[in-house]
Parts: C-alpha cells; structure tokens; sequence
C-alpha cells in the first residue's frame, strides 16, 4: 500500500506528511513546519500521533530541544543541565512564577538559548564548581540591569556572591537602599547585610542621602573585599565586574 503523502498532527498538534513508506515499521516523516524529517519510524505511531519533532517549543511555547549529543535525562532522571534550561525560561515566561517573583518580569531568553543543545554546549564550556557552594545562573553582574539571558551577559556564580546583588524592592520602601528612618529619633539609618546572615549597623544621619552614601561605600568595598577572597575561584569577567561595581539608590 502506498501511503507517501498521507497527512496527519502528532499530539502537539504538529503537522505530519509521510514521505516513504516502505512497510508498515519502516516509515519516513516530514515535519514541515521545522523542515525536518525523522526516518524509520512505526506507521501506528504516526497514526496515534506519537512522533515528536525535536523543534517543537514544547517548554513554555518557546524552547525546544534541538537535535545534538545532550540528553534531558540520566538513569531516568532530569540532568542538571536540563533542570538549569528549564528553570532559565520559567523565570521568564512562566507568569504564575513571576507573581511571586516580580524581579523577573520583562526577562527573556536569546534565541540561541531557546534551543536546548546550544544552552548545553555553552553550559559545559562555563559551568564550575566550587567545594560546598551553590552556583547560579547570573545574568545581571556582568551587564547591570540586563534582563537577557544570553551567553554574552551570563555568568555562573556562588550563591554567596549572587546573594550580594539581590534587588529588595518591597523590603526597602521609600527611601534608597540600606536606608530606613527611625520615627523616634528622627534619623535616617544606614545598615547592610553581611553574609546574609547579619545586618551591620553603619550610623545615623541627618537625611537619606547621607545615609545612602554610608551604605554605598561600605557595600561597594564590602563586594570588592568578596570578590577578592573568590579571586581565584571565579571567572575573571565576573571578579572585575564585582571589583566594579557601583552601588545605586534603587539596587
């Protein structure tokens, strides 16, 4: 029987055309949405519509997975690699996600990225590790305020260091970061977290602005003084954008 031509949608809704059919489990399949083609396949599963194109943006309408030698899982489990990609564009376009996590509204992923073989192969060039840390996946220390994640702006970070530049928006109020007013006394005053676990007290002062300018000095030598215990733990574009860094009223 000759079915070459015989259409069909898989179960994502994908168009299909068959464009050999040798016999019933030697089947070739177009794609032509992707222009590609998957050989060799069961007829009952294009039938079913059980054939998957690696081109489909199957994780939140718009990563794929790509054709390349990463896998998604390992001894039927997710790869780290995979949970990283998948949790890069759930900060960015998963919008229940992003009532919880505001700071996330108006991020993207670069084309590039939205194809999983590609954020793989860049992953396995840059990812490190360092003894009893945690690394992140930055992409606002580099290029401050970008909100692209790409290979040109991102960076792994310890978590400790990534804590450094977390925005508090909500947490600050009215008044510029590391500064609150205290009613009783009628002074502005100047504090910043120390390891995340400890607020340092840094004065009271007469305006915000004093007090911001005591917040921003001890913060900007605070993260220099970091990234000079890290200096030769950490990539050097992510040491001189520390050793950088300027603190801002809205940070």
């Amino acid at each position: 029987m000759n079915r070459i031509g015989e259409e069909n949608t898989n179960n994502f809704g994908s168009k299909m055309v068959i464009t050999k059919y040798k016999n019933s489990l030697n089947v070739d399949v177009y794609f032509p949405e992707y222009e590609w083609t998957v050989k060799n396949i069961r007829y009952d599963n294009f039938k079913r519509g059980y054939i998957k194109c690696p081109y489909e943006p199957r994780a939140y309408g718009l990563g794929y997975f790509g054709e390349g030698p990463y896998s998604s899982k390992e001894n039927g489990k997710k790869t780290r690699i995979y949970n990283t990609w998948h949790d890069m564009l759930r900060r960015c376009y998963d919008y229940k996600y992003q009532e919880k996590q505001p700071a996330y509204v108006g991020c993207e992923v670069c084309n590039e990225w939205l194809n999983f073989q590609n954020f793989a192969e860049w992953y396995e060039e840059n990812y490190y590790e360092i003894a009893k840390e945690t690394m992140d996946l930055d992409k606002d220390i580099l290029i401050k305020g970008n909100k692209i994640y790409s290979p040109d702006t991102c960076v792994f970070v310890p978590q400790n260091i990534n804590k450094l530049f977390i925005k508090c928006d909500i947490v600050r109020g009215a008044y510029p970061v590391g500064v609150v007013y205290n009613k009783q006394i009628k002074k502005y005053r100047a504090s910043c977290n120390i390891k995340g676990v400890s607020r340092k007290h840094l004065g009271y002062y007469d305006t915000p602005e004093e007090a911001f300018q005591a917040y921003k000095t001890f913060k900007e030598n605070y993260i220099k003084q970091i990234a000079d215990q890290y200096v030769d733990l950490i990539p050097q574009s992510l040491y001189n954008a520390m050793i950088n860094y300027e603190v801002e009223e809205d940070d």
